[in-house]
């Protein structure tokens, strides 16, 4: 065989463990330059193009697209040099290949060699071993099935979750004669039917059943939604969050009437801005008038940061992610404003560059466009801060005009509510920062916009 150039799955994001491959740009047998785009990848961040560091033809995809959870370092692919026959390349014994000895992979990717969790089916004696899918796995257990009658239709050979549905309805149906009999070694397991009943009526399992297609669900059935590799990211930095921040709240009202009316005032000479972008303006002027906020925690000791970075949170469908606005209290407001219109469009079409989401020196999050009043949000760390947004809502006020006479004044209020983490912003500090921020949003003319 002609040896192989590898191909391995790179970090191509500083938090990366692992990648799905969403598509093979080139096939096999296809001529490969160095630059040349190979395939996608889905980080833990977005989706990124792998380009190839060799340049070759591309002898074999050891790893098909829609893998999910491949390992950094692992192998994906083989090259060969210019000239060579590519159909005689030699696959490395740790490439993961299947063979009739290999564990049944977690999930539709080859296994790597560090990963090898054999199915519970696999501790009966003489029994041909099935590669499982994790849903075909969790489905046959569940209905005590055997797969080793039914070929797999699963690419390589794996026995999908398709697969096992077919043969729960075919047992559903009663054809006993292609079924045996399962003894799952699992403790809770429901006392395996005799080949001779036809519908078995053993007592409801404790798991809950298995949604079959073309089928109304059952009572307790549910759709596994696999978690993309951000989402995994984003719950693991959450956790990490409330489990070892100290959050402390605080919140307070502002008047918005006058940026309201600046904002009208601006759209008559044609600049666009949002109050959003007037709550970023107002908070990096307030973090410039104390920078004790504009601080992050490393875990030792609280360090104040010379630039004032304000990460914004944007929701996008493959969840939340935050760009940062650099040094906003030094840029005017019509500067921010296009700053985070671009920003905002770039997270949501998932072309972030690193730099443009790593760091910050505090978060904003509004919700006040989903109609909500109030919230608490939870701290980014290492940043010590997070201001949440509500909406704009009519109040009403008694005032005092000049002559001491009281009167009624509809104003628009929003209520900001900051998190703070309590090692390095105690409650004082908080409440300071909220009162000077709350000045300043309900006077906008001193923010130098």
């Amino acid at each position: 065989g002609t040896p192989g150039i590898k191909v391995v799955m790179p970090a191509l994001s500083p938090t990366m463990e692992e990648g799905n491959i969403v598509k093979w740009l080139k096939k096999e047998g296809d001529t490969v330059n160095v630059g040349d785009v190979l395939c996608e990848i889905e980080t833990d961040k977005a989706v990124v193009a792998m380009e190839s560091s060799d340049e070759g033809i591309l002898a074999k995809i050891l790893v098909e697209e829609g893998s999910k959870n491949v390992r950094l370092g692992s192998l994906i692919g083989l090259l060969v040099e210019e000239g060579q026959d590519w159909k005689q390349v030699e696959i490395p014994a740790d490439a993961g290949v299947p063979s009739s000895v290999a564990p049944p992979a977690p999930a539709p990717a080859p296994a790597a060699p560090s990963v090898s969790a054999p199915p519970k089916l696999q501790h009966q004696p003489g029994k041909l071993q099935v590669r499982l899918s994790p849903a075909a796995r969790n489905i046959l257990e569940t209905h005590g099935l055997d797969p080793s009658n039914v070929t797999p239709t699963g690419p390589r050979g794996i026995f999908t979750k398709e697969d096992a549905l077919k043969l729960l309805q075919e047992k559903q149906k009663g054809k006993p004669s292609e079924l045996k009999p399962v003894v799952s070694p699992a403790p809770a397991a429901v006392p395996s039917p005799s080949p001779a009943t036809a519908m078995p009526s053993y007592p409801r399992p404790a798991i809950p059943p298995v949604s079959t297609p073309g089928q109304p669900a059952a009572l307790g059935t549910f759709t596994e939604i696999p978690a993309s590799n951000i989402r995994r990211v984003i719950a693991k930095r959450l956790t990490e969050s409330k489990t070892t921040i100290p959050h402390a709240y605080a919140a307070a009202d502002c008047a918005i009437d006058a940026v309201l009316k600046l904002r009208k005032e601006l759209a008559k000479d044609d600049i666009k801005v949002s109050v959003n972008d007037f709550i970023i303006k107002a908070t990096a002027v307030t973090l410039k008038q104390m920078p004790d906020v504009n601080v992050t925690w490393d875990g030792e000791a609280c360090r104040r940061l010379q630039s004032i970075d304000i990460s914004i949170a944007v929701a996008t469908d493959r969840g939340l992610i935050t760009p940062i606005i650099k040094d906003a209290a030094a840029k005017g407001i019509k500067e921010i404003a296009a700053s985070a219109k671009a920003l905002a469009k770039k997270a949501r079409d998932g072309k972030l560059l690193p730099e443009e989401y790593q760091g910050g020196s505090f978060s904003i999050s509004n919700l006040g466009m989903f109609g909500i009043s109030g919230f608490t949000a939870v701290i980014n760390p290492p940043q010590a801060c997070i201001l949440a947004v509500g909406r704009a809502r009519p109040e009403l006020r008694i005032v005092e005009d000049e002559e001491g006479n009281e009167k009624l004044e509809q104003h628009q209020l929003m209520t900001v509510t900051l998190s703070s983490d309590g090692r390095v912003v105690d409650d004082e500090l908080a409440s300071k920062f909220l009162e000077t921020l709350k000045a300043n949003i309900e006077n906008p003319m001193r923010l130098a916009l």
